[in-house]
Parts: structure tokens; sequence; C-alpha cells
């Protein structure tokens, strides 16, 4: 056999180790990993990663495509934002069917999801939503596991939009435990928002530039508490989206301990940004629930990425631009939140990791692990995608050279998210890929960007616990942080 692709004296990185190697890639999977003292294998073409980090592609667990929320709607669509993901060295992505109110169920809104990702450049995977319980609600749900679509967004607050009572949880979080599934949950305890801004307003601080204020960390803390009780109650495993305090992550650890199944998802923008954004020029451009934090905040939410005890970093991408952002500026309540991401998660997130960890020369390969296993084999095992996540025979053919050293400043018009900024603009950034296949297909190299077309396919995923049985979770490599 002739092989299609070989990556050739690779470092090749998985969240279980690293070994040098030469990468081959047939028929759009990983044929084989030959040790890279040996001869490179024959193939159609050979990339020379010269040394490089080669990771598994990477699995951004948390997209909003062509997202309706109230009166808004993102102005991307799957061609956009997969080649954007693509550019970053995402190769799969996880996009949710939330109905745009309650006239559309939540079978609904993941059909015509999966229908729209027809125009992908990369793999999708979809996340289920349910805002409203009915009798129908338990049947969708099963129609929608046996699509492959087995977790389900979970809103703690939005009032008048995506939120879901307390009595619609607990219902769906048994439906969880039924159907093998896995609850995502955004947690903000919602009649403190209302109050919290409620107050804000009365005081005539309710800008942009006052939204940190309307939603304190313990906003954030206190749902997660509440969620994690009906967890325990329920037994069903759950998925925390967007953590930003070092509480809340804290709260999952314990739950952990405990015997629960529970996972903290942070974003970029936590790990690198804090509350002086919103006095900037510009505070628009950060406007996203939660909030940012303080420095102190920021600081120790670094520290448990650094540590182990966040499991995943997703983007949670949204991709509003600044005319949207602009109208209602004067009004965190009317206007749309949510950041551009998609493109730029591997070097914040990287970055991020580095800086927290001290690494600042050439990376240890515990930190390249533990960086795969964020990027990539983590968000991959806990969503249950398979073949995802791990360079190894018989896996997709997604991958990533990726070089940790090398540095560019972000410029957001440069960006292919289909938005006119970025929140990290003007940033230094370090670790970017510089090729990226997915696949199979060789999408970004030396050469730019070459459009494989709509080729993403719809991937259905394993139930969580049917996954869970054959992928043990891995041991923390790095050393715990102290605790503030």
């Amino acid at each position: 056999m002739r092989a299609d692709l070989v990556l050739a004296h690779g470092l090749v990185v998985n969240s279980s180790g690293t070994r040098q190697a030469h990468v081959v890639v047939h028929d759009g999977r990983v044929a084989a990993l030959v040790d890279a003292a040996e001869p490179v294998p024959g193939a159609e073409r050979v990339v020379d990663a010269a040394g490089r980090a080669i990771l598994p592609g990477g699995v951004d667990g948390h997209c909003h495509v062509a997202q309706v929320t109230g009166r808004y709607r993102t102005l991307d669509d799957f061609a956009v934002t997969s080649t954007a993901a693509l550019w970053g060295g995402t190769t799969t992505i996880l996009d949710f069917g939330i109905p745009r109110d309650t006239s559309e169920t939540p079978l609904e809104a993941a059909k015509n999801k999966i229908e729209l990702a027809r125009d992908s450049r990369c793999d999708v995977a979809l996340h289920g939503s349910v805002i409203q319980w009915d009798e129908t609600v338990p049947a969708q749900l099963e129609e929608l596991a046996a699509l492959g679509i087995r977790s389900v967004k979970l809103y703690m607050t939005n009032r008048g939009t995506t939120i879901a009572d307390n009595d619609t949880v607990l219902k769906v979080l048994h439906e969880m435990v039924r159907l093998d599934g896995l609850a995502y949950v955004h947690a903000e305890h919602d009649a403190m928002v209302v109050d919290c801004t409620e107050r804000s307003a009365e005081a005539g601080r309710i800008g942009i530039e006052h939204l940190h204020e309307t939603r304190p960390n313990l906003v954030e803390e206190a749902s997660v508490r509440e969620v994690l009780a009906m967890a325990e109650y329920t037994g069903a495993p759950v998925y925390f989206v967007h953590q930003s305090t070092p509480g809340a992550v804290d709260l999952v650890t314990a739950a952990r301990a405990r015997g629960l199944d529970i996972h903290s998802e942070t974003c970029p923008h936590y790990l690198v940004l804090d509350d002086g954004v919103y006095s900037s020029r510009f505070p628009e451009w950060f406007a996203c629930c939660p909030p940012m934090r303080s420095p102190e905040t920021v600081a120790a939410l670094r520290r448990r990425f650094a540590d182990g005890s966040i499991h995943t970093v997703s983007s949670d991408h949204s991709c509003y631009d600044l005319t949207q952002k602009r109208e209602r500026k004067d009004d965190v309540r009317q206007m749309p939140h949510g950041l551009p991401g998609v493109e730029t998660r591997m070097p914040v997130a990287f970055t991020a990791l580095a800086d927290a960890a001290g690494e600042h020369g050439t990376p240890s390969a515990g930190l390249l692990e533990h960086f795969a296993e964020l990027f990539s084999t983590g968000p991959a095992r806990i969503n249950a995608v398979p073949g995802k996540g791990i360079i190894a025979p018989g896996y997709d053919a997604d991958l990533v050279v990726f070089d940790p050293a090398e540095t560019r400043t972000v410029s957001g018009g440069a960006l292919h998210m289909g938005t006119d900024f970025s929140p990290f603009d003007g940033k230094e950034l370090r670790g970017w890929p510089q090729v990226v296949v997915a696949g199979g297909r060789v999408v970004l190299d030396e050469e730019g960007f070459h459009d494989p077309g709509p080729v993403g396919r719809f991937t259905p995923r394993l139930g969580y616990r049917e996954a869970a049985s054959d992928n043990p979770r891995p041991a923390v490599r790095l050393a715990a942080a102290e605790r503030i």
C-alpha cells in the first residue's frame, strides 16, 4: 500500500505520551505510526514536520453557529465557521440545536442544524437543548439520541429566551440518565442576575461598561451549587460550560471527589482578559456572559487550568459584529452577548497554559500532553465523539503540526470568522497551527488555506457511560497549584 500522506519527523503528542514518529495517513485515517529513526514511508505526499509537535486535531465542544437568540442572529454559517476553525487547528466543532423560541421543538432545532451543517468544511457533532418541558420531550430526546445527539444544553438564566426552569432541568437530568446522555449547563443564578441587573439599572449603571457589576462571581457559583445538588439527586453526568471563577471550578472538583461525573470547561477569554476591558476604549468588544472577572480571579483560574482541575477549553464561539454589539451598548439587557473565538482558541489557550505553568522556553512533554488533553482529547472523550482526539492507527486523520514557539500578534481584521473584530486584537500569542490535516486532507500549509469544499460530516456520538467505560480518565500530569 502506498499511503496518501505522511507527516514525517514529528514529535507526536497524545495526552498519554509523546514519541518521535512519522504519521502515515490513508483513506482519511491514521494507518500507522513509524518510529522516526526508520525511513520515511512512501506516500503520494510527504510533509516534513521537522521536529515540530503533531497534535490531534482540535475538538471545540462549544460553538454557536447561525444562532438565533431573541431578535439577534449570529452572522456566520457553517462554511464560514468551519473554515475559521480549520485555520485555527480545530477539525471538529460541536454546535447546538437551540430552539429559537417555544414554537420550535428541540427535535426541530437539531434537525435544522444538521441540514445547515451540510456546508461545513470540518466534521460537526451536535448538542440538543430543552427550554420548556412538555409530554413530548422524552420521545424527542429518544429520537435525538438515535441520531447520535447525546447531550442537552440547559440554561439556568436568560429569562424570556432560553432559560429552563428547575422542573424542566430536573426532568431532563433524569432523561440523561435513562438515555446515557450528558447535560450541558450554563450556570448563572437567574433570580440573582435579574435582581442585580435591575438594581444596576436603577442606579444608572446599565451600559456595557458595567456588565461585570451585573453578574458577580456569586451568581455563577450559586447556580453551580444548585445544579450539583440536582446532579447528585438524579445521578446524571453534567458538563459546566464557560466556568469563569476558581470557586465554580473548586465546586466541581469537590463533587468529583465524591464520585459525581461532573466536568469543568473554560474559555480562552476568561484566561487572558480581565474586567479592566470594560473601562477600555471599546468595552462592547467584550460583551459575554459570564463577564470577564477581576485580575485576581483570572490568575486563580489560570492556576486551575494548569493543575488539571479544568477538563476542556472551548471557544463558546458566537459571531456577532460590532454594528450589532453597538446598537444597544447603552443597556446590557438588550445587546447581544458572545464572542468570536473558534479560530484563536489554540494560541490563546496554549499561551495561557504555558504562562500559568511558568514555561516560557521550549515546552516540556508534560505541558504538550496536557494541552492535547484540553484542546482535543478531553473534549472528544467527554463528549463521546468517536475517532477523534488521539493520534493512533484507526483514528481519523485530523492532525495539526504546531510550533509552540511561534508568536503572532492578533489582528481581528485578518482572521476568518466572518466578523470585524477579535477580543484578542493586539495581543501577542504563541503556539499557532502551521499545517492542518482534516480527514486526511491537507487544508492549511505554508502556501495558505486549501478549501476542501463542504466535505465535513455530521458525526453521531456514543453514550456517555458507554464511551467512558473504554476511556478511563487520564491522570493529572502537572503539579497542583496553590489555592486561593
